[in-house]
């Protein structure tokens, strides 16, 4: 009986690790479209993301959350409008220290005076987690762009998608 409860409990871990893993992310992609309207700041990204935090986008790179909230607000204040979708959450776990692999679709909408065509991306997260005091927080994202469509803004000529 001891061994079947001592496997459940490890079970149950498991399955929790996983799911608070998962929403973290999804908070996270939650952000990318109301970060100017929700008025996130450098603190809440800190219930997702560790102080040393290293971000790698296609736009730019940023190292730590101080800071992370305007990188973030000034990248969406570029578009009318955004809508990032995440999907295929693939969590591997090892101790206190996992790997997230998740799919994303973006559209990004132009203002007024912009072209009429969307620019849409498709790609992926590869996310290094870590277990705090404080539960759950990422260490590293990196974000991989598979495809584009539509036009990007003038701005982002010669940014390698």
């Amino acid at each position: 009986m001891t061994a079947e409860l001592d496997q459940l409990r490890a079970r149950l871990r498991e399955v929790t690790d996983r799911l608070e893993i998962r929403e973290l992310f999804d908070r996270y992609v939650v952000a990318l479209d109301t970060v100017c309207e929700r008025g996130y700041g450098d603190d809440w990204f800190r219930s997702v993301f560790t102080e040393d935090a290293q971000f790698v986008f296609p736009i730019g790179t940023h190292r730590g959350v101080r800071g992370f909230a305007a990188f973030q607000r000034e990248a969406r204040s570029w578009w009318e409008g955004t809508h990032h979708v995440s999907a295929n959450h693939l969590v591997e776990l090892d101790g206190d220290r996992a790997t997230l692999r998740a799919h994303q679709l973006a559209t990004h909408v132009h203002g007024p005076g912009g072209p009429e065509e969307h620019f849409r991306v498709g790609g992926h997260s590869e996310v290094r987690a870590v277990r705090t005091a404080a539960g759950w927080r990422f260490h590293r994202l990196v974000f991989r762009i598979a495809w584009t469509s539509g036009e990007p803004l003038e701005s982002m000529r010669g940014v390698d998608f």
